[in-house]
């Protein structure tokens, strides 16, 4: 499977501190082993984001991506509940 990073997930990432973009590498490879791990709280979003996974990073900060076809997956934003989702 290709992992891709959206240009917006990228300069999300930059500005997240660097203690949680070490949780998302960790993360990211307990996703790639399982991706169904309930760790991750990993459910599919609706409305504005319908077609989007959510994957929990740590308690308030989540992955947002998207599967393209069956080999390709796109992380597409990372942020706070509130930053992503207004709430």
């Amino acid at each position: 499977m290709e992992i891709y990073f959206h240009t917006t997930f990228k300069k999300q990432f930059k500005k997240i501190p660097p203690k949680i973009q070490d949780k998302f590498s960790e993360r990211l490879e307990l996703w790639l082993k399982d991706s169904t791990d309930p760790v991750l709280r990993v459910h599919l979003l609706k409305g504005m984001y319908a077609n989007y996974w959510s994957m929990s990073v740590t308690g308030d900060i989540r992955a947002l991506y998207k599967y393209e076809g069956e080999e390709l997956v796109i992380f597409a934003l990372i942020g706070t509940h509130s930053s992503l989702y207004g709430k």
